[in-house]
C-alpha cells in the first residue's frame, strides 16, 4: 500500500500543477471543504484523504478519483524545453506538469477508444531506420549540414515528398506526435516530450507551443520541436541551431527553395518574400535565415535585411500574418468515442473541458416515422440539425492555410 500512497502524493501534485492551481486555489475549488494546510499534507504524504475528501478532490480537479491513485500506462519525459531558464520556477513546474498530464490523457483516450497505438524500440529504429514510425532521437548528425539530410529522410519516411506542408499540426498528429497548446503570459517557444512504456519503448510524443502566436511562427516552432524529438545531436553541435535548421528544412526543403529562388542572389524583392511566405508558411525573417544557410544570399545582405526588419518592427509580428493552425485531433477522437459508446458525455466533457451535446441515434421506429414525413418536413428537420452542428465547425475549423516560425 505504501507504493499506492506514494503514487497519490505525486499524482495529486502533478494534476494540481497541470490545472494551474496553487494550493489556495485548489482549496477554494473544493468550496473550502478541504483546507490549504490539508492539501499540503496530502502532497507531502503526511496524511491520507478519506473517501469523501478524495471524491471532492477529484471533482475539483475535473478528473476521476481512481486517476489520483492509478499508475499511468506511460511515463512522460521532457526532451526539450526552450527558454526554460527564463521562466519562473513555478511556471516551469506548471508547464512541465501540464504537458505530461495532457500527453498521458491523450494516450488514455486512445486506449479507451480502442485506437491502435504502436510502440517503438529506439535501438531498433537506429538499426533498421525503416517504417513510418517516429524515430525518437534516432537520427544522428555530425554537423549542421547533416541536418538537411535528416529532414529529407523524415519527410521520405512520412511519404511527404517535396510538396508544401499545408498544415503542420495535422501532419504531426497523423504521425503520433500530439500538438498541445499552452497558455502562458511568459515567453515560451516550445516544449518536446515523449511517452515511454518501460525504459525505451516509445508510445507517442508531443510538441507544445504557446497559444496566440502568428501561424508562421507557430509552424516553425512545432517543426523546431520535432527536430529536438528526432535528432541525435552530439555535444559539439549547438542543439538549438540544429533544431531550428531541421525545422526550416523540414518545412522548406532545399531542392524546392533553390528551384524557386535560385542558387545565388545578390538581391531579393520584398514582394518575392511575401510570395515565399504564402507558399511555405514561414516568416520573412525565417526565410532569410534559410537562404543564408543555403548560401543563396551573402552574410552582409542577410544582416542588412535583419536591420531593416528591426526598423520596421517585424521581428515578432510582420505583415500578412498567416492564421494559427488548430489541433482538431482531440475533439475528433472524443466525439468519435462518444458516438461509439467508448466515452460517456461526462467523460467527453472532462477531456474537452466543456459540456458536449450527445444525441442518441434514431431508433428503428424513429427512422421509419421520419421517412414517412413529407419531403419538405424532412428537409426542415435536417436543416435544423445541420445548423446545430455548424457551430462546432465554426468554433473548430480545419485550417487549410499555412503558417510559419521565428528564429534566434
Amino acid at each position: 500500500m505504501k507504493g499506492d500512497d506514494d503514487m497519490f502524493d505525486r499524482r495529486l501534485k502533478q494534476i494540481r500543477l497541470a490545472r494551474g492551481y496553487t494550493l489556495e486555489e485548489l482549496a477554494a475549488k473544493t468550496g473550502g471543504f478541504i483546507t490549504k494546510q490539508a492539501l499540503s499534507k496530502y502532497e507531502k504524504g503526511k496524511i491520507r484523504p478519506s473517501a469523501l475528501v478524495l471524491n471532492k478532490l477529484a471533482e475539483a480537479l475535473n478528473t476521476k478519483a481512481a486517476t489520483l491513485y492509478r499508475e499511468p500506462s506511460v511515463s512522460v519525459e521532457i526532451i526539450a524545453f526552450r527558454k526554460a531558464s527564463r521562466l519562473p520556477k513555478k511556471e516551469l513546474a506548471r508547464i512541465e506538469s501540464y504537458v505530461k498530464n495532457a500527453l498521458e490523457e491523450r494516450i488514455q483516450l486512445q486506449e479507451l477508444a480502442g485506437l491502435s497505438v504502436e510502440t517503438l524500440d529506439e535501438k531498433s529504429a537506429r538499426r533498421k531506420n525503416t517504417g513510418n514510425r517516429l524515430p525518437v532521437q534516432a537520427m544522428p548528425i555530425k554537423n549542421l549540414e547533416d541536418v538537411e539530410t535528416a529532414a529529407e529522410t523524415l519527410r521520405s519516411k512520412w511519404n511527404l515528398g517535396l510538396d508544401e506542408i499545408s498544415n503542420m499540426t495535422e501532419t504531426l498528429e497523423n504521425h503520433s506526435v500530439h500538438v498541445i497548446d499552452i497558455s502562458t503570459k511568459h515567453k515560451l517557444d516550445g516544449v518536446a516530450a515523449v511517452a515511454l512504456v518501460g525504459k525505451n519503448q516509445v508510445k507517442a510524443a508531443a510538441v507544445a507551443n504557446k497559444t496566440g502566436v502568428p501561424g508562421e511562427r507557430q509552424r516553425l516552432n512545432l517543426a523546431h520541436e520535432l527536430g529536438h524529438l528526432v535528432l541525435d545531436i552530439p555535444k559539439n553541435v549547438d542543439e538549438e541551431k540544429a533544431a531550428f535548421r531541421f525545422g526550416a528544412a523540414f518545412i522548406a526543403p532545399s531542392e524546392i527553395i533553390l528551384n524557386e529562388v535560385g542558387t545565388h542572389r545578390s538581391s531579393i524583392q520584398l514582394e518575392e518574400f511575401f510570395m515565399l511566405k504564402r507558399r511555405f508558411g514561414l516568416s520573412i525573417a525565417a526565410l532569410m535565415y534559410r537562404l543564408r544557410n543555403l548560401n543563396v544570399i551573402s552574410e552582409s545582405y542577410y544582416r542588412r535585411w535583419c536591420i531593416e526588419i528591426n526598423k520596421l518592427g517585424w521581428k515578432q509580428r510582420e505583415p500578412n500574418e498567416i492564421k494559427t493552425e488548430q489541433s482538431n485531433w482531440l475533439r475528433r477522437v472524443v466525439l468519435r468515442s462518444l458516438s461509439e459508446g467508448f466515452l460517456t458525455a461526462e467523460e467527453a466533457a472532462r477531456f474537452l473541458g466543456e459540456s458536449v451535446e450527445h444525441e442518441e441515434p434514431f431508433s428503428l421506429i424513429e427512422k421509419k416515422a421520419f421517412l414517412k414525413l413529407p419531403l419538405e418536413e424532412r428537409r426542415k428537420l435536417l436543416a435544423e440539425q445541420a445548423a446545430k452542428l455548424s457551430s462546432v465547425y465554426n468554433e473548430n475549423p480545419d485550417v487549410d492555410g499555412i503558417g510559419g516560425g521565428d528564429f534566434d
